[in-house]
């Protein structure tokens, strides 16, 4: 987290974020468990908190449409979340990373044919997942 001004409950949610590393957490998750320990914090504090430390690049804010919550993930620094592709399923809303060869060539093709470089961190495909479409079936 890059410097700034500090609170005890800014503070407590980053550490809950910390502590869900590489997990999507939306705001509401983060309510629930503020009050469950017995600290609860107001929902316009922790929407504040969370586009904070996305503009300071502390967590990744994944927005999937207009009807679902953002979810935010804390990635150290250390880790990155910027070389892999990003799936969310639009039936059960599970967000899922993926490193895969060719959806490198793509981005390459990409860059190279259309002279337009991908952010990875930002790409999200959305569909439907394995599981999903077993249970309909």
């Amino acid at each position: 987290m890059k410097q700034g001004y500090k609170t005890r409950q800014k503070e407590q949610i980053l550490q809950y974020l910390i502590s869900r590393s590489g997990q999507h957490i939306t705001a509401q998750e983060i309510s629930r468990h503020l009050a469950d320990a017995g600290t609860p914090v107001g929902t316009a504090t922790i929407y504040r908190t969370l586009e904070q430390l996305a503009d300071d690049g502390t967590l990744r804010k994944y927005t999937i449409d207009s009807r679902t919550s953002a979810c935010y993930e804390y990635v150290p620094e250390t880790q990155g979340c910027n070389r892999h592709f990003h799936l969310k399923c639009m039936q059960c809303g599970t967000l899922f990373h993926v490193t895969c060869e060719h959806l490198n060539s793509l981005e390459s093709h990409i860059s190279e044919h259309h002279g337009f470089q991908i952010d990875q961190s930002r790409t999200v495909l959305y569909g439907v997942c394995e599981k999903c479409r077993k249970e309909k079936t």
